[in-house]
């Protein structure tokens, strides 16, 4: 099915026609539409215009207004100010352009059949060691972005670039080989949290020993080149650390509702083969230059505190690999392999001067270009309600499955304390549904660069810009719906709308315009900001307008057509974020 016009587009249609037929030597001028408090929508184009064509701005406005013919969109337009025009649709505008996007199953959210393939990284944990709150943003915000770049139409390759090579498994592996008994799983069937558990003391004991003993270290690097030689033992027992440690992450990610796929999980052993070619290639095209006996990228504007620049290392003086190897290879494959037209990174602004070091020595490279971008989805700190970073009181990080746990945790005893003829095990599906989505909502509603505070007790309140106040919205209007009985939706758009039910109108269609400037901004809080002023126009609405005792049968069957467009919008704009909408809480 087509897309469905906004009003904002069909008032700007007409807008910009009456400009051509009064003042044909502005060319396509842009009215220059937006929202607006005085109105449904203010045009300011006209103030520029006449400056172009020296003109007096609210004569020309007033022409503009005199060559729009009458119609049945736009019920009044008023010459403001200096030239501005504030325009009021009708009723019957609003109600007929609802009914259109609430006939569609896409709710008039444009699909573009000619986007191209977007490679997404995202959610990027490591190997033997246990997530963590520093783990929780790249997850979520990534998860969002694939659901909401898909749903408008962009080819979405998913990457989980898990940190499962390198120096720390030689020194792991060798530790194990000295320390068997430290690894006993006396119960073969441990797998998953515990495993890892196990796993990740591992790795904190092989780290202290690697860092106090030299000759052990000297053991660990010699383990290293078998792992990259492909010793058959090493091998195995990486495979093994790799194994448990995937089961684990599927875990995290079922708890978190997110859908982890394992042929998506390509770590950064899976470019090992690539490497020595990405430096060859580097190097014969002069990208790359050998420094102390290092292949180095160097940058005119990127220096050290001594003034020295500061290149990026692509192969150490050792003949070692660093990042910067493992992500231009996989830039690489990303681009001729898959085919990407965006590489999408949602990685922390931490890593901001590597990844800007890697995209240039792309582009340099000729890997990035005209047809092909790289974008970071940089994302700030997660912060205590101190507003530091996120400790446990002894100090170390917050492992995610204690968060998560605490959150369904709490939201179940909100669930409980409200819940009308719920069972236990109803309580405790929504109380996953109502704490996950606390979790993930209070992230995606905080501009992805911004620090946030991660508060469980704002999280999981019933009142402000939470998920549980959308939720709760949405199960409220579900409730009204069971209720109406014979009494059925339907759009009416000759009667009169109040206040409340036009706001709820207008905001209703703005949906699909939200969405696609979400996914080209690959800004997720601003859906999110849309759905809380969804909810709270929608909450104004219940109060001010009765649904179900409305004055006749049409006015109702048409309060009905709104509580459920609002349901819709609100089911599939959350569905967008990951968040789970039930329908009785």
């Amino acid at each position: 099915m087509a897309s469905v016009p906004s009003l904002a587009s069909t008032v700007q249609q007409r807008l910009a026609e009456g400009l051509s037929a009064a003042l044909p030597e502005a060319g396509s001028a842009d009215p220059l539409l937006r929202r607006s408090d005085r109105a449904d929508f203010q045009a300011n184009g006209i103030l520029a215009l006449a400056k172009r064509l020296k003109g007096n701005p609210r004569e020309l406005a007033t022409k503009v207004v005199e060559a729009i013919p009458a119609n049945d969109v736009l019920g009044e337009i008023e010459v403001s100010g200096p030239g501005f025009l504030n325009i009021t649709v009708t009723d019957a505008a609003i109600v007929r352009t609802l009914a259109a996007r609430a006939a569609d199953d896409r709710l008039g959210v444009p699909f573009n059949e000619s986007a191209g393939t977007t490679v997404i990284d995202y959610a990027q944990p490591n190997v033997a060691k246990e997530m963590h709150v520093g783990h929780l943003r790249s997850a979520v915000i990534g998860a969002a972005m694939v659901e909401i770049l898909e749903f408008t139409g962009e080819k979405v390759v998913r990457r989980h670039h898990i940190g499962d090579w390198g120096t720390q498994f030689g020194m792991l592996i060798q530790y194990l080989e000295e320390h068997p008994h430290e690894l006993d799983h006396k119960d073969a069937e441990v797998t998953g949290e515990e495993a890892m558990s196990n796993l990740d003391r591992l790795y904190k004991a092989a780290r202290r020993l690697f860092d106090a003993d030299e000759e052990f270290k000297t053991r660990a690097r010699r383990r290293v080149v078998d792992l990259q030689a492909g010793d058959p033992q090493t091998l195995a027992t990486w495979q093994r650390f790799v194994d448990e440690s995937k089961i684990y992450f599927f875990s995290v990610f079922e708890k978190l509702d997110m859908d982890i796929r394992d042929e998506d999980i390509v770590g950064e052993s899976g470019y090992n083969d690539m490497l020595h070619e990405t430096c060859r290639l580097l190097e014969e095209s002069g990208v790359a230059v050998r420094s102390e006996g290092a292949l180095c990228v160097f940058f005119d504007d990127i220096k050290g505190p001594d003034g020295n620049p500061t290149p990026l290392i692509v192969q150490k003086s050792d003949g070692g690999f660093g990042y910067a190897a493992t992500d231009l290879s996989a830039i690489r494959d990303r681009v001729q392999n898959l085919k990407a037209s965006t590489l999408l990174y949602v990685v922390d602004a931490r890593q901001a001067l590597h990844f800007r070091m890697v995209f240039e020595t792309a582009r340099r490279a000729g890997w990035l270009n005209e047809d092909v971008k790289a974008v970071q989805l940089a994302f700030g700190t997660v912060l205590g309600k101190d507003g530091k970073p996120f400790k446990t009181r002894e100090g170390e990080t917050v492992r995610l499955m204690d968060l998560l746990d605490e959150a369904i945790d709490r939201a179940s005893a909100v669930v409980r304390e409200k819940a009308q003829d719920l069972t236990e095990e109803e309580i405790a599906e929504r109380g996953a549904q109502v704490g996950i989505g606390a979790v993930k909502y209070a992230d995606l509603s905080t501009s992805a660069a911004r620090d946030y505070k991660f508060d469980l007790d704002q999280m999981v309140s019933l009142n402000g810009d939470t998920s549980v106040y959308l939720q709760y919205a949405y199960a409220r209007i579900q409730s009204i719906l069971r209720k109406a009985g014979d009494a059925k939706p339907a759009a009416h758009p000759e009667l009169a709308l109040a206040p409340s039910e036009r706001a709820l109108g207008l905001h209703l269609d703005a949906f699909g315009e939200v969405v696609a400037e979400t996914a080209a901004e690959y800004a997720p809080h601003k859906l999110a900001a849309y759905l809380y002023q969804l909810a709270s126009q929608y909450t104004t609405f219940y109060s001010e307008c009765p649904v179900l005792k409305a004055d006749t049968e049409e006015q109702v069957e048409n309060r009905l057509f709104l509580c459920e467009l609002t349901a819709r919008t609100l089911h599939r704009g959350m569905a967008l974020l990951g968040i789970r909408t039930p329908e009785r809480l």
